[in-house]
């Protein structure tokens, strides 16, 4: 198992510190392209909270807790920002329900966040609709294996209708699955206990200025665009759609950077 007194991160770049957390389950895949370029600016911190870009991958994993993935992004905090100082924070998908914890539990760290697409459909209307999607998406794994139930989810995140693919190659998956593949981990360690996350919107709403929910312009109509705008709307944070879907990091990295760069910076909060 992961010690939870551990920590795994990477560092580079000069600046101000800019802590960025992955979604899915952690692992920074697909963010080096955009870490170059926010390292033009920042000291960018990478938070990997599994360490499964740290050799950690193949070990066994508990289940996992946004409380936990928070106070670890805290404790990172600890070993790199200078007391009396506050950083940046960047978080995605699952990564930005972190940020979103971060800034309610520690705002005396936190300068800015930006949270892109975060998954929190407790704040929607039809939210008792989108736990029973998740839930669907965790049996797909368990009868059909990982690309049955990514095909589940990329259906559930679009909001539209979903039936099996016989052409897919469903099988139930292996052991080693949940010990190999971040995605599996994802779905089986991560995906339900963080979409169950309720974010507290009245202390969020006591921050002004600090916190900007983002969703990909290529994601509107979809699930996780309706997630952002409310979200932002129940906090009183700012809204900005960035390049791209869900995964514009991967998509389109200089120019999500670009606009990164500009909305962390766009106000200074002491």
């Amino acid at each position: 198992m992961t010690d939870p007194t551990d920590l795994y991160y990477d560092v580079r770049g000069v600046g101000p510190v800019l802590l960025v957390i992955p979604g899915g389950a952690g692992h920074p895949m697909g963010f080096d392209a955009l870490t170059d370029r926010l390292a033009e600016r920042f000291t960018v911190v990478t938070y990997d909270p599994l360490g499964l870009a740290h050799g950690r991958l193949g070990l066994p994993v508990g289940e996992q807790s946004v409380t936990a993935w928070s106070e670890g992004a805290h404790r990172v905090l600890g070993e790199v920002l200078p007391d009396g100082e506050s950083a940046y924070v960047f978080g995605a998908s699952s990564g930005a329900i972190v940020a979103l914890d971060l800034l309610t539990r520690r705002p005396e760290r936190l300068r800015r966040v930006v949270a892109h697409e975060p998954p929190v459909v407790e704040v929607l209307p039809d939210a008792d609709v989108q736990r029973a999607m998740f839930a669907e998406v965790y049996d797909v794994y368990r009868a059909a294996g990982l690309g049955a139930a990514a095909a589940r989810l990329g259906a559930g995140l679009e909001e539209r209708a979903w039936t099996a693919d016989r052409s897919l190659d469903s099988q139930p998956p292996s052991a080693d699955d949940e010990l190999n593949k971040p995605m599996a981990l994802f779905l089986t360690r991560v995906l339900g206990r963080f979409t169950a996350y309720m974010p507290d919107t009245t202390a969020l709403k006591q921050l002004p200025g600090r916190l900007v929910l983002g969703a990909g312009v290529d994601s509107r109509g979809q699930l996780l665009h309706r997630t952002a705008t409310l979200a932002s709307e129940l906090s009183g944070g700012e809204f900005v759609e960035f390049p791209g879907g869900h995964i514009g990091v991967a998509e389109h990295p200089a120019d999500f950077a670009e606009l990164l760069i500009r909305t962390l910076l766009s106000v200074t909060v002491h």
